[in-house]
């Protein structure tokens, strides 16, 4: 009896027991299939296993840490652990922070030159062609690039070009190839051309722009023309001289034997310079250490002319002497009488030495670099015996991207999300600059506050003279996602045009709170200068950067203003240019006279933003913020921002940045 009902016991038991599994398992699938949307819509926010949460970073973080960068910052002391996490979290919710930027890669910016006075007589109305000009030029190419969008790619590791490392022609090859030496790679530091050559005798010269003498006489003249030219920028239009020489025996307006020297682009002619004899003053700039001008004596004692005509003087006013003093001051260059040339590039201008002799060096002017001076012409009254031309760059600059740029997912632009951000860095770039952008990208682009979108960078590009070097642009700017195309011309006068465009950028795309500006040659410690804006209240315009106060323009030397470019004897107060913050509501401003056609342009951009802040400032306070931590002639201590880095030296800071927490230079090139 007792057994039966414990069987009967244990038989409800076990019915009771599998009713209660089935209840479990049937409330486990309402659950699972209550909870599993809920999750995916909550981001996995309500998720708390540690185990699950630790294994969800290290697989987010994958794509994240990928760089050797990344790992090298996960060692430094200062770094904030959570950091990642959060940038993740927000990253990994499409739904609420969606992408708000579908990269295109032109600039919104545009120029219509008949909507304004070109004809102005208030020292702008220059910039304001060469921008019309330069926008058609532009706008030439970019359709071309839209209209070979499928080029086939070209494969750097089977094709390479080469250029020679030295080049020599004989007097006739170089007479029947018109009096032209290509150099296809251009010039780079220490390259060196030499000249054989003789003066023609002096002829009676028929044009009337040389010759000034009344009907049926001629002027005797003997000259010739020595120029470094570069490619053709537009149809119908002389190749720009990058250097040109022009010694002058006889036949100048001097009466005297003299050498000028000058630059040309797109056919306009910048200011001479001329050496007649006389060794440039001792306050005079000098270049890589070496006067403008020399003596035209060949005595190597330069002060025994000044010593002997001092000494003259003296015994005339002493002494009653009354014998003049004879000074032989040879020119350079003599008519039917051999010399050599050596043309040379330095670090700071060309060198011509003649026989030996430094005679005259002229300084680098802005918007050419030496891989421009791509052709050597010589012509005139000159019979040419042989060039040779050697230390040539091995590269042609039009294949330069293969050695720099690397084509790994690791280094694209992080995307612009649907939310205002607190910075805007817009960095001024040039077409062929592929290592200055590389060095960028591996660098302080890597810098969490970018890499989360909080603070968005973005390089500014203009069109390139080589079409090949817009051709590789092109394909940079749509693998990275991080390069914005100003369509125009680019040319040194009118980096102002790009400064316009970041601000456009920053305040109608990004949404930035703030916009800066710098540099490819600038390092940026992006948490620094962000901590520096937020030092100034939120409801203040600022301007922030290492400020000029009192300035007054240079009218002579490499960065001459002449007096039409900018009347006024001060500059307004500026932030140097390699490095400079405004807020958006100025940024705005600029934008807005842009398209009002009210802005006044000027060559140089930094004292243009001085300008217009100024302008800004009249009707609503602006906080100035002056730091010298805003380098603008390398890296100082604790610096905010460092310019004239190299790719080398932008890598090395930011490795060091990274491994010991604190901002440390680096002194090599």
């Amino acid at each position: 009896m007792k057994k039966a009902k414990f069987d009967m016991f244990m038989s409800w038991s076990r019915q009771r027991s599998v009713q209660a599994l089935i209840f479990i398992a049937f409330v486990y699938v309402v659950l699972v299939g209550l909870e599993v949307p809920f999750v995916f819509e909550t981001g996995f926010s309500l998720v708390s296993q540690e185990g699950f949460a630790k294994n969800r970073h290290l697989n987010s973080k994958t794509f994240v840490l990928e760089s050797e960068e990344y790992v090298e910052e996960r060692k430094a002391p200062n770094r904030p652990v959570d950091a990642p996490v959060r940038v993740m979290d927000q990253q990994s919710r499409p739904e609420r922070r969606r992408i708000r930027e579908l990269h295109t890669l032109l600039s919104n910016l545009a120029f219509n030159g008949s909507s304004v006075n070109m004809n102005s007589t208030d020292g702008f109305s220059g910039i304001l062609k060469s921008a019309k000009e330069a926008f058609d030029v532009g706008k030439k190419f970019w359709e071309e690039l839209e209209l070979h969008r499928q080029v086939i790619p070209v494969d750097y590791n089977n094709k390479t070009e080469e250029c020679p490392h030295s080049i020599s022609i004989s007097g006739l090859e170089f007479q029947e190839k018109g009096r032209m030496m290509m150099l296809p790679c251009g010039l780079t530091l220490g390259s060196h051309i030499t000249v054989v050559g003789k003066p023609k005798k002096a002829h009676p010269e028929q044009d009337p722009k040389i010759s000034l003498l009344k009907t049926g006489q001629f002027l005797m003249v003997s000259q010739f023309m020595m120029e470094l030219q570069g490619l053709k920028t537009v149809d119908g239009e002389d190749p720009p001289r990058i250097l040109h020489l022009n010694p002058r025996l006889r036949g100048d307006w001097s009466g005297k034997p003299v050498i000028e020297q000058n630059t040309c682009y797109r056919m306009q002619w910048g200011t001479a310079q001329r050496c007649d004899g006389l060794r440039s003053k001792d306050t005079e700039e000098t270049v890589d250490r070496q006067v403008k001008c020399e003596n035209w004596i060949r005595d190597n004692n330069d002060t025994h002319s000044e010593q002997s005509k001092t000494s003259w003087w003296l015994n005339r006013l002493i002494a009653g002497r009354t014998k003049k003093m004879s000074i032989d001051w040879p020119f350079p260059f003599s008519e039917e009488k051999l010399f050599v040339l050596t043309l040379s590039a330095g670090f700071e201008g060309y060198h011509i030495n003649v026989d030996g002799r430094h005679v005259t060096s002229f300084p680098y002017r802005t918007g050419f670099s030496l891989e421009d001076a791509t052709g050597l012409s010589l012509n005139g009254d000159i019979d040419v015996d042989s060039v040779f031309a050697a230390s040539l760059p091995a590269t042609h600059p039009n294949f330069a991207p293969q050695r720099h740029l690397d084509m790994s997912n690791r280094w694209k632009a992080a995307p612009l999300l649907d939310q205002p951000v607190d910075m805007f860095i817009g960095i001024l770039s040039a077409g062929n600059h592929f290592a200055e952008r590389m060095a960028i990208r591996k660098s302080w682009m890597q810098h969490q506050l970018i890499r989360s979108s909080n603070v968005v960078a973005r390089f500014f590009v203009a069109l390139h003279a080589r079409k090949e070097v817009n051709v590789e642009l092109k394909k940079e700017a749509d693998f990275f996602g991080d390069i914005v195309i100003v369509p125009y011309m680019d040319h040194y006068d009118l980096v102002v045009l790009k400064t316009v465009a970041i601000c456009e950028y920053g305040v109608r795309v990004a949404s930035a709170k703030n916009i800066m500006k710098c540099d490819d040659d600038t390092f940026v410690r992006v948490d620094a200068v962000i901590k520096e804006v937020k030092k100034v209240p939120e409801n203040r315009s600022l301007y922030i950067g290492n400020i000029n106060y009192h300035h007054k323009p240079l009218r002579s030397g490499k960065w001459a203003v002449t007096y039409e470019e900018w009347p006024e004897e001060d500059y307004p107060a500026y932030a140097n240019g390699p490095g400079y913050i405004v807020s958006s509501d100025i940024a705005n401003f600029i934008v807005s006279e842009y398209d009002s056609y009210n802005l006044k342009l000027f060559k140089m951009e930094d004292v243009s933003m001085g300008m217009w802040v100024e302008k800004f400032n009249s009707s609503r306070p602006v906080q100035y913020v002056h730091s010298l931590k805003f380098s603008q002639s390398g890296c100082v201590e604790d610096y905010f921002s460092a310019h004239y880095q190299s790719p080398r030296q932008m890598i090395c800071m930011w490795n060091k940045l990274q491994q010991q927490g604190r901002p440390l230079c680096c002194n090599m090139r």
